[in-house]
């Protein structure tokens, strides 16, 4: 009769290859595991999203366009973050308010 059952090496070189599928699977969930680490400590290492913006004019002498919400989604790329104070005194000094967001209410700021 012949002998079918695998040799003692065969079963063992059968196990390396089960272990090293293993190990490289484990490094993967290690892998997505400091990824996603790494995007919490990035989330959590912003600074948060200004109240207000100031969206300032197309060149340095150019005086700013318009106040806007922190969150409104028409401020340009050219907007900056101020203070609730700063965006109280842009108004006053005539920076129009945004027509979408309209921080000049958010603000409680009556003109004139």
């Amino acid at each position: 009769m012949h002998d079918s059952t695998p040799s003692h090496l065969a079963l063992l070189c059968i196990l390396e290859r089960v272990q090293q599928a293993d190990v490289e699977r484990t490094r993967r969930w290690i892998a997505a595991e400091e990824r996603d680490q790494e995007r919490q400590r990035g989330t959590a290492a912003r600074p948060p999203q200004p109240e207000w913006l100031l969206e300032l004019g197309l060149n340095r002498d150019s005086p700013p366009n318009l106040i806007h919400e922190g969150q409104c989604h028409t401020a340009g790329k050219r907007a900056r973050g101020i203070g609730h104070n700063g965006a109280l005194r842009w108004l006053a000094e005539g920076i129009p308010a945004c027509t979408h967001c309209r921080p000049d209410s958010g603000l409680g700021y009556l003109d004139g």
